[in-house]
C-alpha cells in the first residue's frame, strides 16, 4: 500500500475545437509522452486546457529495468510509470495520441500546426516540447544490444543495482578518469580500458592508483556475453578481461530536428571543457527564444534524471498557462475596449498623441510583447542591415529585430509607449541597437534610407493621413531594400463595423495609394489572409488581414 488514493474529476475535460478545414485545435500540443510531457500535460489539464500528447511510444528507458532515484516510485518499471501518468492525464480530459511528429510551422495567426507522419495534423496556440535525447553510443560489437542493462552511464540511476561487481569504465574522452572515480564509490573492483581515449597525465594516473582503480591499456573489440549476462571485455589483441558491468559515455543529442525546422538552433554542452552533447536553450521555465515555444526534460537538459524532467515538465505547463491567462486577458480588455464597455471619453476630439498616451497609461502591457507573425515569417533569412519600424508601440518588433543583428529605428507618437519599449530593450540586452523616436509621422518622419521599413496595423480612430505616411515610408526604402506593409481588412467577427467613418483598404488598394514609379519597385507579395481570433468569449473566430511586400530595385 502507498497511501495514494484515487482522485474521481467531476469537472467537464477542456475541450478542443474544430477548424473550418477539419482540424482540431488545442490551447496546447505535447510533443513527447514521457516524464515530462506527461507532467506538463497534467498540469494543464488540470487547469482546464485543452491539451493533446503526441507520443512517438520510444522512450529513451525503455531498455532499463527499472527507475530508481524517484521518491514514493524508486524500482517501478518505466512502461508502469509512463501508463499512470497517461491515465491521470486523461483523467482531468487531456487526450493522448500515438504517432510520429514530422513537422511544426507557425500560422500566420500565431499558432503553430503540427504534422504528424500519417499525413493528419493539429493546431496548437502553444507548444511544449519534450522529445529527449538519442544516446550515441561508442562503436563496440555487441555494446549496444545491452544498453540499459548491463552496459549502463549513470551511476545515481543504476550504481546501487551493480554495487560490489566487477565494473569496467571504456574511456572514449577525457572524462574518464571522472567516471572511474565516480563510479568506485559503488565497488572496490574498478577498471578502466583506455580504449580511444587521449592520454592521461600524471596526475590523473595517481588519483586511479589512489583509489585502486586498474588501467588497462589498449582498444575494446566486443563484449563477451554469457546466459544473457555480461562476463567480459574482450581487447583488440585477443585478452578477455572479466567483467559484469560496463560504463560508458555516450554523447547526447536531442531530439531537436522539430524545432531546428522552426528555426530555433542546438547549443552544445561541455563538462570540463569537453562536448558531451548538444541541447535546445531554454529559461528556467522551458521558455525558449521562439514565442510560443517551450520544452522540458532532457531536449534541453541533457544529464536530468526522471524525477526532474517529470519537476521540468511541471514548471513549463504552469508557465505555459500564465502565458495562455496574459494573452486571454490582453485579448478581453481589447474586446471590450472596441465594444465600448471601456469609457474613452471624448476620445475623437483628443489629439492623437494624448489619445495613444492615455491609452498606454491604462496598463503596464498593452500589446502580447511578442513579434508579429507576418515579420517573422517576411524577414527571417533576410540579411540584417538598417530597419524602420513605424508605430513600434511596446516594441516587440524592433527588439526582434535587433537580437537578430538588425540595426533598428523605431517611432511612434507616444511617449509613454517609447519609454515602455525602452525598457523592453534594456532587458533584452539590446539597447544599443535601437533609437527610439518619437513621431507623429504625420508631421514629421525619420531621417534617412533603410534597407527595410516595417509598418505593421498602421490604424488609429482618429484623423490619420494613412496614405501620405506609407508614401513617405516607401521614399525612405533604400535601392535594395524591402517595404513591408500588414493591416487589418475586416472588423472582429462580433463587432461587424464599429467605426463606420474609418476604411480598411485592400492590397491593391495599399499598393495603389504608395503611387510607386514604374520600373522601380518590384511586388514580392499581395495577398489577404485569415486567422484564428478568439472572441470576447473565448470562442475561436476568424479575422481577416492582408499584407503587401515591396522591394525597391538597384538603380
Amino acid at each position: 500500500m502507498t497511501g495514494r488514493t484515487e482522485q474521481k474529476v467531476t469537472a467537464a475535460p477542456p475541450a478542443s475545437s474544430a477548424l473550418p478545414d477539419g482540424e482540431r485545435r488545442y490551447e496546447v500540443v505535447v510533443v513527447g509522452g514521457g516524464a515530462a510531457g506527461l507532467s506538463g500535460a497534467l498540469v494543464l489539464a488540470r487547469a482546464r486546457r485543452s491539451v493533446l500528447v503526441i507520443d512517438a511510444g520510444r522512450p529513451r528507458n525503455a531498455p532499463a529495468a527499472h527507475v530508481h532515484s524517484y521518491l514514493t516510485r524508486d524500482g517501478v518499471p518505466p512502461s508502469e510509470l509512463l501508463a499512470a501518468g497517461r491515465a491521470e492525464v486523461t483523467g482531468y480530459g487531456g487526450e493522448i495520441a500515438r504517432g510520429d511528429v514530422v513537422a511544426a510551422e507557425r500560422l500566420e495567426a500565431g499558432d503553430f500546426r503540427v504534422v504528424l507522419e500519417d499525413g493528419s495534423s493539429v493546431v496548437a496556440e502553444r507548444l511544449l516540447v519534450t522529445t529527449g535525447l538519442v544516446d550515441e553510443l561508442p562503436e563496440v560489437s555487441g555494446l549496444a544490444e545491452r544498453w540499459g542493462r548491463d552496459v549502463l552511464h549513470c551511476p545515481y540511476c543504476h550504481g546501487w543495482e551493480v554495487r560490489d561487481q566487477a565494473i569496467g569504465i571504456l574511456a572514449t574522452g577525457p572524462l574518464a578518469v571522472h567516471q572511474a572515480l565516480q563510479w568506485r564509490q559503488w565497488s572496490a573492483d574498478v577498471t578502466l580500458f583506455t580504449h580511444t581515449a587521449p592520454g592521461f597525465g600524471a596526475e590523473e594516473h595517481e588519483q586511479l592508483a589512489a583509489r585502486g582503480v586498474a588501467v588497462v591499456d589498449g582498444r575494446v573489440a566486443a563484449l563477451e556475453v554469457t546466459d544473457d549476462r555480461l562476463t567480459g571485455v574482450r581487447l583488440a589483441g585477443g585478452r578477455v578481461v572479466p567483467r559484469q558491468a560496463l560504463v560508458v559515455a555516450p554523447r547526447f543529442t536531442a531530439r531537436s530536428g522539430l524545432l531546428t525546422g522552426l528555426g530555433l538552433e542546438t547549443t552544445d554542452q561541455e563538462m570540463g571543457g569537453y562536448v558531451i552533447g548538444s541541447y535546445v536553450a531554454a529559461d528556467p521555465a522551458g521558455a525558449t527564444a521562439l514565442p510560443g515555444v517551450w520544452v522540458a526534460g532532457n531536449v534541453t537538459v541533457l544529464t536530468e534524471q526522471v524525477i526532474g524532467a517529470a519537476a521540468a515538465g511541471v514548471r513549463a505547463g504552469a508557465a505555459i498557462n500564465t502565458d495562455l491567462i496574459a494573452e486571454e486577458t490582453r485579448r478581453a480588455v481589447a474586446a471590450r475596449r472596441e465594444s465600448g464597455g471601456h469609457e474613452h471619453a471624448r476620445e475623437d476630439a483628443l489629439p492623437e498623441e494624448e489619445f495613444w498616451d492615455r491609452r498606454y497609461g491604462e496598463s503596464d502591457r498593452i500589446w502580447s510583447g511578442n513579434p508579429n507573425v507576418i515579420l517573422v515569417r517576411e524577414v527571417t533569412g533576410m540579411e540584417p542591415g538598417s530597419a524602420l519600424d513605424l508605430g513600434c508601440g511596446e516594441g516587440a518588433d524592433a527588439i526582434w529585430l535587433a537580437q537578430r543583428g538588425w540595426r533598428v529605428t523605431a517611432t511612434d507618437i507616444s511617449g509613454v509607449a517609447l519609454e515602455r519599449a525602452a525598457r523592453h530593450a534594456a532587458s533584452a540586452d539590446v539597447a544599443d541597437r535601437v533609437d527610439w523616436q518619437r513621431h507623429d509621422l504625420g508631421a514629421s518622419f525619420p531621417e534617412g534610407l533603410f534597407d527595410l521599413v516595417s509598418a505593421h496595423f498602421l490604424h488609429s480612430p482618429g484623423d490619420m493621413p494613412r496614405e501620405k505616411i506609407l508614401r513617405t515610408a516607401a521614399s525612405a526604402v533604400a535601392p535594395g531594400g524591402t517595404l513591408l506593409i500588414v493591416g487589418h481588412a475586416g472588423f472582429p467577427a462580433w463587432e461587424p463595423n464599429p467605426h463606420p467613418d474609418v476604411h480598411l483598404p485592400t492590397p491593391e488598394e495599399v499598393l495603389a495609394g504608395l503611387e510607386l514609379p514604374d520600373g522601380e519597385w518590384e511586388v514580392l507579395l499581395r495577398e489577404e489572409h485569415d486567422r484564428i481570433q478568439n472572441d470576447p468569449e473565448g470562442k475561436p473566430t476568424t479575422r481577416r488581414d492582408n499584407v503587401l511586400k515591396v522591394r525597391r530595385l538597384r538603380g
